[in-house]
């Protein structure tokens, strides 16, 4: 009986690791560049903001990018009046309910709730904004390989282009070729990524600072806590 119990309790993790593996691609960016960073919160505004929120990330903190408070008004803000306000939908929760089926998750913190095993939020994000094809049984049109069955439409074909899963090779073609050249349309991807990877905690970069400079001042205090216990115990035997 206790055998059994223990079956039914690991049977979940034993087909999760029978099932076949999710390859992601390397994320290429950095949330060091600024001028990407800008790029990606364009195309996050444009793009995204039509059906996803940002609840968390208010507009002024778009200032850290290197951008002063009128650009932000100018070109970012146009879901907001004043620059203090969170980066919100115009549609309602229950609106939103109501025309798909169920809201849009909110993109805050993404780059950190797709982290898994497989690879990191960045690596799945950059992946899976690359990998939408054209499926004619889906309600939407489109399907993706790294999320199957997705409800989510193309929202960046436009960009991309349109492309097919060859079901021989189990690989993506371009059908149609969109405005942007492929190695073009993957680094708008990547700053796109890139914003929702600093947007999730736009103190990484401070925070990996700070922690260096805290690692160095323990290293020059344990030297001088080694130096000055050798002096003090010179004469003890």
């Amino acid at each position: 009986m206790k055998k059994f119990l223990m079956a039914l309790l690991f049977a979940p993790l034993t087909a999760l690791a029978s099932g076949a593996a999710l390859h992601l691609d390397k994320w290429p960016g950095s949330v060091s560049d600024k001028a990407a960073l800008q790029n990606g919160a364009k195309l996050f505004v444009n793009y995204c903001l039509n059906c996803h929120g940002a609840s968390y990330m208010r507009y002024n903190k778009l200032m850290d990018l290197g951008l002063t408070e009128q650009e932000v008004k100018d070109n970012l803000m146009f879901t907001a009046e004043k620059i203090g306000e969170q980066m919100r939908v115009a549609a309602r929760t229950d609106e939103q309910k109501q025309w798909f089926g169920a809201a849009p998750p909110d993109l805050s913190v993404i780059s950190r709730a797709r982290a898994s095993e497989a690879g990191s939020g960045a690596d799945w994000l950059y992946t899976y904004l690359r990998s939408f094809y054209r499926d004619d049984k889906r309600p939407t049109g489109w399907n993706n390989v790294v999320f199957e069955n997705v409800g989510m439409p193309h929202i960046l074909y436009g960009l991309q282009g349109q492309q097919v899963l060859n079901h021989e090779t189990h690989k993506l073609e371009l059908a149609v070729p969109g405005t942007m050249q492929p190695a073009e349309f993957d680094k708008a991807v990547s700053d796109l990524v890139g914003y929702l990877v600093w947007m999730a905690e736009p103190g990484q970069e401070f925070r990996k600072t700070l922690g260096v400079g805290v690692l160095i001042f323990l290293a020059l205090l344990f030297v001088l806590a080694y130096a000055l216990k050798k002096e003090y115990w010179k004469d003890v035997h």
